[in-house]
């Protein structure tokens, strides 16, 4: 079976060039004594951003601008600069101390001495920092025989209290990272290990040298706007004609939206339809530490490189092969690069269409038919449909066409919508997509700003399918998925199965700052910003912010709530109610089914060999994600990768065994399912018909 791991701004990655690197003087090295500042209109942008925010955020009232905001700014601007405390030490803490209370002040005032001082004494330190390390590049091999570790996960740590302190820290930094280029390869001997390292940090020496004002401006603005919440953030101008997808174009590569992390690379997320999102194999909050063209050529290492350095490495035409090595979010701190293959390919977003497959399966001596609708995201061609053009694209529309096609092809005995993965999209479709399994009446409520609370309703009166149904949702489900997947287990219509969803209950606008009144008069283009502006309800009127959709059938999770999903990140809104909207429940499952369908799934989680190996893939994620320190003794890292990869081919060969839908012949001769969850949530279907004799 193929291994099903959890999976997640702002780049369609496309084309195909190569970067060629040029080579190093033995000894140079650069030095760029330049000091940022502030550009003449940050001040008034600025100002213009405060306002946006403090009038129209749908918190402001609830967000006092006080010192208490500005101590958060102050600790996530921190945070964000110097994440893993490797550059300044207390003594810079102490000189920044003076700013922590003041920015409420300053802000508003378009002051931004703080930020700019303390990306400077940053950048300063990172440059130094980087010489020191590659002079120590240029000794003595590591001996990697003692006994001692290295702390990957140094966000809770002190700051240093002296330069020679975070020597030590660095020492064993570039240990660690040698030892991972042993470990992958026996044969590379310390001179192909330095070399490695040395290209990577010159590298990212570079990247440091070539940081402009925009950048210090967008970092400040971008650390503002999340004080009030994760969805909130600016664009300067450069960030927002690079980087925002342009929805009609055809784009060329692996299908993932990247973002910068300082000096990684990471997946924002990924595109419905891609290769990566094909492959199960690249997901959300993934690290890229590597590239490489083909299946043979060698890994280029971009730690450190701009983000458009990297895009340029991993654009390619379609049908071209690109490897990418990675640190797995999934494995955390500790995680050790992981080889992954994507074959390039098209990604038009307006192809990611609904899908559909008929699942036969026997339980209990019948047979059934299992219709399964995968909607990668709710979608729906604007400009077609305004134009009055009748073949536009939707969400509803394909879905009404799929379970026709079904009905029509031999028919099925119930349905399921697959919305794992699926992060949302078109409000309207989920409403409209409600539509086809309930009667008219409302679907979800929304408050904004102002206070003010709609009701959405289905207006379609009839009921287009009213046969069993489940929807599967996972903890990448969000925003539009929680809708519909809240609406259909409100109104008690079907079995929600899966994992508890996201929790994104928000809605957003992007807003052109010169657009604003307050730019009037001003020559400069300004950037954008997305501001939160409203806050979805359930029609009971309990929210799905933070708390998200809890399915009726809970499968085996990997992720904790504080892992992952929107009660993770840091100022998210809180979960609240408002009153229920008026509406009647179906009842086509009750309490009854529900703890019959429970205790069946659970007999199944203990005996399934295929669950089993699940649960063993999931508990050794969280063991990964748990640790804190690495040991920096080979001999001992070599056995413990030596055990990780025995019980991961352990897995797989559970795993790999081919399902038989039927319970009857050889694999062969029936359909493989190649989806553990997927085929729990048919097992799950079958046993509702046999619940209720149907079918």
């Amino acid at each position: 079976m193929k291994r099903l791991i959890g999976i997640a701004l702002l780049v369609v990655l496309i084309g195909n060039l190569a970067l060629i690197i040029p080579p190093r003087v033995h000894g140079e090295r650069m030095v760029n004594d330049t000091i940022l500042s502030p550009e003449a209109k940050y001040q008034k942008e600025a100002q213009i951003v405060y306002s946006v925010l403090t009038n129209i955020h749908y918190e402001k009232k609830e967000i006092p601008v006080n010192d208490s905001l500005s101590g958060a700014i102050y600790d996530r601007y921190m945070q964000r600069i110097d994440p893993g405390k490797f550059y300044f030490v207390q003594a810079d803490i102490d000189d920044f101390a003076k700013y922590r209370l003041t920015l409420d002040e300053s802000i508003p005032e378009g002051d931004l001495a703080f930020a700019y001082h303390v990306f400077n004494r940053y950048r300063e330190l990172a440059i130094d920092r980087l010489d020191w390390v590659l002079t120590r590049l240029e000794g003595e091999p590591f001996n990697f025989t003692l006994d001692e570790s290295y702390q990957v996960d140094r966000e809770d740590t002190p700051y240093a209290t002296s330069q020679e302190e975070l020597d030590d820290v660095w020492r064993k930094l570039i240990k660690n990272q040698a030892l991972s280029y042993r470990l992958g390869d026996e044969e590379k001997t310390w001179e192909d290990i330095s070399e490695a390292l040395v290209k990577r940090y010159e590298r990212q020496r570079r990247s440091y040298e070539q940081f402009k004002s925009e950048d210090v401006f967008q970092i400040f603005m971008n650390t503002f706007a999340e004080a009030f919440d994760p969805h909130t953030n600016y664009f300067s101008p450069v960030s927002s004609e690079n980087f925002q997808i342009n929805m009609s174009q055809s784009l060329e590569g692996i299908g993932a939206r990247l973002q910068s992390d300082l000096d990684y690379t990471k997946v924002a997320d990924i595109v419905p339809g891609g290769p990566a999102y094909k492959s199960k194999l690249l997901f959300a909050n993934d690290r890229i530490i590597g590239v490489a063209q083909g299946v043979e050529e060698e890994f280029v290492d971009v730690i450190g490189w701009r983000l458009d350095d990297v895009v340029k490495l991993i654009r390619g035409p379609k049908g071209t092969v690109v490897r990418l090595k990675i640190l797995k979010a999934a494995d955390g701190a500790a995680a050790l690069p992981t080889e992954i293959t994507l074959v390039r390919d098209k990604v038009n977003l307006e192809d990611e269409v609904a899908k559909s497959q008929v699942i036969p399966i026997s339980q209990e001596g019948r047979d059934f038919r299992v219709g399964v609708i995968t909607i990668p995201s709710f979608y729906m061609e604007f400009e077609a449909a305004s134009r009055g053009e009748e073949d536009y694209n939707s969400t509803t529309r394909d879905v009404r066409r799929l379970i026709t096609e079904m009905q029509n092809d031999g028919g099925i005995d119930a349905l399921v919508i697959d919305l794992r993965f699926n992060g949302g999209g078109s409000l309207q479709e989920a409403i409209t997509l409600s539509g086809l399994f309930i009667p008219d009446g409302p679907v979800v409520q929304v408050k904004d700003y102002r206070g003010k609370i709609s009701v959405e309703e289905d207006p379609d009166e009839s009921l287009f399918y009213d046969g069993p149904m489940g929807v599967m949702v996972n903890r990448f489900s969000a925003s539009a998925s929680e809708i519909f997947a809240g609406a259909i287990q409100d109104y008690e219509r079907g079995v929600i199965m899966g994992d508890v969803t996201y929790g994104k209950g928000t809605v957003q606008n992007l807003i052109g700052l010169n657009n604003l009144p307050l730019a009037r008069g001003m020559d400069e283009k300004l950037g954008n910003v997305k501001v939160t502006l409203a806050k979805f309800y359930r029609v009971t009127g309990s929210s799905t912010q933070t708390l998200g959709v809890t399915p009726d059938v809970m499968f085996p999770s990997e992720f904790d709530r504080d892992e992952y999903g929107e009660a993770s990140q840091p100022n998210e809104l809180p979960w609240d109610q408002i009153s229920s909207a008026r509406f009647t429940k179906m009842k086509s499952v009750t309490d009854e089914d529900l703890e019959e369908l429970n205790s069946f799934h659970q007999d199944r989680v203990e005996s399934d060999p295929d669950l089993l190996a699940l649960l063993d893939e999931h508990a050794m994620a969280r063991e990964a994600r748990q640790r804190t320190e690495v040991s920096l003794n080979e001999e001992e890292r070599r056995a413990e990768q030596e055990e990780r990869q025995a019980r991961i081919a352990q897995q797989d060969n559970l795993m790999d065994d081919p399902i038989d839908p039927t319970g009857e012949g050889t694999a062969a001769e029936t359909e493989k399912v190649d989806d553990t969850l997927l085929w729990e949530g048919v097992q799950l279907m079958a046993k509702l018909l046999n619940l209720h004799r149907l079918g």
